[in-house]
């Protein structure tokens, strides 16, 4: 906040660099607010800086000694709260309360003063000098306590715990956005949560109401929107003996964001419980669930939400489900034009089974729902079970599998085949039941797409024969087989050409034919790309038609680096090579081939 006041002072030319440096290193040595500091060192006198502020953020300007404020509004709020955010109520109409603030742009105690009071705020803004004697005039000095909103108790605590101003002690880096989230619900939760104290075992009052409080809640609200803002696929927060670690992942690697004190550890896991539903009081065994927030009028977010009991607490891992970054288009994915054609070719076939392989956050679901947007038209019925539904699409049956409850992805398949489908999808063939539905709906005139964890295209045929599925089954029903992996593109704004040996290239897989042509890029780093030097992902993919020549191997039963020779001999792609020529467009790096690839 200072930092960000004082650029905007030498912009209006109300103080110099020189000036706004020797104002910072006195709060450095002091502490205080930084507009306090620039005043006491005769740079700035208050009544500039108050007509600066008021005009800067929109809000009117009073002089508190012209104001007698009624007893019953200074209630409202505690003498601590006033103290620590330099605030005073000023006057209550209705349902709104007019609070005078030093900095009116302090998000964080407009939302601790809502969240506290039920009142919505408007804020005027009064000099810093004039809130501290308003404070001692109408507070004389008292602690502040405040009421509990528990219904069934009228109990007093304290509420000085878990303060935002305490975790900007330890994460300075930790800006909050623009509150453009719609809370209401949560909140309504948070005062449920409340409620409904006496139903919560091995807590007192204090501790459940501490762990709500508004800092927590608009902690948390800045966790989500900032790892929306930097594009991160998933929020780790990760409790520790001494520290709070926040780390995102970001195209697929993860980043230190912050680390926060650790005694707020089951105040945050517990705002995070209540967003997605979860039991606050159970912190011995994993919890599931999901927050949807909604940014803006039309934007809406989902977070899958897991909580895990570690050594030092709850481990909580949210994946971030954004369907307007999702890549429904798959000229824009990474396919080459040959791949490309293949895979299209497949998936308009009227019967037959095409499997995506790859591990764990390789992209797969990504190109199953590009596949079944494209074939999603009016005159097609298509049943999806996942688990869990990451997305949801008008004109595509999608059911959640729940294996607890018995609904599992072979059930669900048994199902579907009552229902009249065109074309299935089933999230993941994980044992043989779910195989041999599937291969038996693919030979029955319906077209099946599903995942396999594998390393390569050609070894997902000796997986399905492991599995107990019978080889004239595996050849008849298979059409295609795509394995994938996830590479970084090479950010574009800090991109350099990087030298590398022929006798390196050689040994990566490029032919002396190529050795002429190919160059090498990589990011040197910059604040576009976090200094990573990578920007998003481009998806690596090995595409394999099963042609009359592999189904008769798969008959012989051949060994997968038999049936890899002879669909390389074919015209297949391998993920390497896929990935060299990515490289040789100027896409992604070796660095990154060489990480996500095995040689071939």
């Amino acid at each position: 906040m200072a930092a960000k006041l004082g650029q905007l002072l030498i912009a209006a030319n109300l103080v110099t660099e020189a000036q706004l440096k020797e104002a910072l290193n006195l709060q450095k040595k002091e502490g205080g607010r930084l507009g306090s500091k620039l005043i006491k060192l005769g740079y700035l006198t208050e009544d500039k800086l108050v007509s600066f502020l008021s005009k800067q953020y929109g809000v009117p300007s009073i002089n508190l000694a012209d104001y007698e404020i009624d007893p019953s509004v200074i209630k409202l709020i505690p003498a601590e709260m006033a103290k620590k955010y330099l605030i005073i109520p000023v006057a209550r109409v209705g349902a709104t309360l007019t609070v005078a603030m030093a900095d009116p742009s302090n998000i964080f105690a407009i939302d601790d003063i809502k969240f506290m009071t039920g009142y919505n705020v408007d804020v005027v803004v009064a000099s810093e000098s004039s809130i501290l004697e308003a404070i001692s005039k109408y507070y004389s000095g008292k602690g502040a306590l405040v009421e509990s909103r528990q219904s069934t108790s009228s109990q007093i605590v304290q509420t000085k715990d878990f303060t935002i101003e305490d975790l900007e002690e330890e994460e300075e880096d930790f800006d909050a956005p623009e509150p453009t989230v719609d809370i209401d619900e949560f909140d309504k939760l948070v005062g449920t949560a409340l409620d409904n104290i006496e139903t919560v075992e091995e807590k007192d009052d204090e501790e459940i109401i501490r762990e709500v409080e508004a800092p927590i809640v608009k902690l948390v609200n800045g966790i989500l929107i900032n790892a929306i803002k930097e594009g991160a696929s998933d929020i780790h927060i990760e409790p520790y003996e001494k520290v709070l670690r926040v780390r995102y992942r970001i195209d697929g690697v993860l980043y230190d964001r912050m680390n926060l004190p650790v005694k707020i550890k089951n105040a945050l896991t517990s705002r995070v419980k209540i967003m997605s539903k979860l039991d606050i009081a159970e912190r011995r065994l994993p919890q599931d669930g999901r927050i949807k927030l909604k940014l803006g009028k039309r934007r809406e977010i989902d977070f899958r939400v897991s909580t895990l009991p570690c050594l030092f607490g709850e481990k909580t891992v949210l994946r971030i489900l954004d369907k307007s970054n999702l890549q429904v288009d798959m000229t824009k994915l990474g396919f080459e034009e040959d791949q490309l054609k293949d895979f299209m070719e497949a998936i308009e076939k009227p019967y037959g089974m095409v499997l995506v392989t790859g591990p764990t956050g390789s992209g797969k679901t990504t190109t199953l729902y590009s596949a079944l947007n494209h074939l999603n038209k009016p005159g097609i019925n298509i049943m999806t079970a996942e688990d869990p539904v990451e997305y949801n699409f008008h004109g595509i049956n999608q059911v959640q599998v729940k294996e607890e409850i018995g609904l599992t992805f072979a059930s669900a398949l048994r199902s579907f085949l009552r229902q009249d489908p065109d074309i299935i999808m089933v999230g993941e063939i994980r044992d043989f039941e779910t195989a041999e539905i599937a291969v038996k709906a693919a030979l029955t005139g319906h077209l099946v797409l599903s995942t396999l964890h594998t390393n390569d295209a050609p070894s997902t045929i000796t997986r399905l024969l492991n599995m107990g599925i019978e080889p004239f089954l595996v050849s008849s029903s298979v059409i295609l087989i795509l394995a994938q992996r996830l590479a970084r593109r090479i950010c574009t704004n800090c991109k350099t050409e990087e030298k590398l040996s022929e006798q390196a290239l050689l040994k990566l897989g490029y032919t002396e034919d190529e050795l002429k042509t190919v160059k090498c890029f990589k990011g040197k780093g910059c604040p576009v790309c976090n200094n990573s030097g990578y920007k998003g992902r481009v998806a690596l993919y090995e595409v394999m038609p099963v042609k009359d020549e592999l189904k008769e191997l798969i008959l012989e039963g051949a060994s997968a680096q038999e049936l890899k020779k002879a669909a390389i001999r074919l015209g297949m792609k391998t993920l390497r090579r896929s990935g060299l020529n990515k490289v040789k467009e100027g896409v992604t790096s070796i660095e990154e081939v060489l990480r996500v690839t095995f040689g071939d």
